[in-house]
């Protein structure tokens, strides 16, 4: 394969129903990217339809392993017999657009002997929707499949086998999910990951830190993982605000999943905590980003918070923002922060955040640490202490030019080193080494 034959690349990348992803958002980045460059990609959905905020890349493709089909075929032994004109009937697209708005309600409690099927692939409760993968996958003929995440690895080894294409696995943070799952499922499930990665070709993590502790957990050597550092477009992020955006009193911002996973209620502490301190009481706060069924508890709980302290008239919420208005979102922001819990792979809002040219307050853990360390794009503070928060954000409050520094910092270093098309460059070099290196 010459260095400069397109390639046929199929990308897997499961649906959030309703919910926006930030897995998602960055696989149709980069299949956007990738086409842009010449490549024959084709990216399917799996499950449910992508919510995405850009040009949906997906568009024509079917949806594989639909959501119903699935759920079914793990409750039901009967259903996994069932004719093939009621299995077709319930993967239409207008039933799994329905479907969606139920998935925002599923937690990873729930989800244990689902994962661990999908995990066993073959062997799982779903192989009938692996059968028609398989048969789709020949019709496409392509040189190399992506898989969105480790927990689709149970497709590699009927891919590789019957497709004769290598499997290329990104990880995207799915760890937090699969410890997320109670007992004899989390064992279980992690053991057979870790089973099942050994039939991929290569794993590709945003960070350093993601691929040392994936790595490890799944028993990947280290010749078999790359680091490619995830990127955005930059379109509509031509024109940054200054810290303080359009003028006015100081605004703390958070874009992310509005649930207490990603530290939203501890911003809302450190919000309180702040208003109380002296010189700080016209701060604002604006609180965007995926609010689904059962993230909706969680902001009427915080708003109730805000209310008690006479403080809800300062906070704003913005939930599922289209790109331009989350664009113009963090434009008016003067610090960002998301204090995430769980050590993150990467967080594709802090470059978001950077690109607007805002610097930002985050965990000193996970894929946060290098960011920062790499950026000079803002603070970090020890994870899960709200005092240490608010002490960081205040002194970026309190010292506007250099809040201003790291904020242009952060988007020198994004304009440089986290665009979408540096991340598909080094995609593309990686899959056609990868493909080359195939057995035939």
């Amino acid at each position: 394969m010459s260095s400069n034959t397109p390639l046929r690349i199929v990308q897997l990348t499961p649906g959030a129903g309703k919910m926006f992803c930030g897995a998602c958002l960055r696989d149709n980045a980069l299949v956007r990217a990738l086409r842009q460059m010449g490549h024959a990609v084709v990216m399917a959905p799996m499950y449910l339809p992508l919510t995405l905020d850009e040009d949906d890349q997906s568009a024509g493709t079917p949806i594989l392993f639909g959501g119903i089909n699935v759920f079914l075929e793990q409750q039901s032994a009967l259903f996994r017999k069932a004719p093939g004109w009621l299995h077709r009937l319930l993967a239409a697209p207008s039933l799994l657009r329905l479907a969606a708005g139920a998935a925002g309600k599923t937690r990873a409690e729930d989800l244990g002997e689902l994962t661990i099927s999908m995990l066993r692939g073959e062997e799982g409760n779903q192989a009938r929707e692996l059968d028609d993968v398989i048969r789709w996958l020949r019709l496409e003929k392509p040189d190399v499949v992506c898989i969105s995440n480790s927990l689709l690895v149970g497709l590699a080894r009927r891919i590789r086998a019957e497709v004769r294409a290598p499997v290329i696995c990104s990880l995207q943070g799915e760890d937090w999910f699969l410890d997320g799952l109670p007992e004899p499922h989390r064992a279980t499930a992690w053991r057979v990951a870790a089973e099942r990665a050994a039939e991929v070709d290569l794993f590709i993590s945003p960070s350093r830190y993601f691929a040392q502790l994936m790595g490890e957990r799944l028993n990947i050597a280290p010749a078999r993982m790359k680091v490619v550092r995830n990127g955005i477009n930059l379109g509509g992020y031509e024109e940054a605000a200054p810290p303080g955006g359009k003028g006015g009193p100081p605004v703390l911002g958070y874009f992310a999943r509005m649930c207490r996973e990603k530290g939203l209620d501890q911003l809302i502490g450190a919000f309180v905590r702040l208003k109380k301190r002296k010189g700080l009481g016209d701060l604002k706060l604006r609180v965007g980003g995926s609010c689904g069924p059962a993230d909706q508890v969680i902001v009427d709980e915080l708003r109730q918070t805000l209310a008690t302290h006479q403080i809800l008239g300062d906070a704003e919420f913005c939930p599922n923002l289209s790109r331009a208005a989350k664009q113009d979102f963090l434009r008016s922001l003067t610090v960002f922060s998301v204090p995430a819990r769980h050590p993150e792979a990467f967080g594709l809002y802090v470059v978001e955040a950077w690109a607007a040219g805002v610097p930002v307050v985050q965990p000193d853990h996970g894929g946060f640490s290098e960011l920062v360390a790499a950026t000079g794009g803002g603070r970090l503070f020890p994870a899960q202490d709200e005092e240490a928060l608010s002490d960081a954000i205040e002194g970026l409050l309190r010292a506007p030019d250099q809040a201003r520094a790291m904020g242009e910092a952060g988007r020198a270093a994004v304009r440089k080193d986290f665009t979408v098309e540096a991340m598909a460059e080094e995609f593309a070099r990686l899959c056609r080494d990868t493909a080359r290196n195939f057995p035939s």
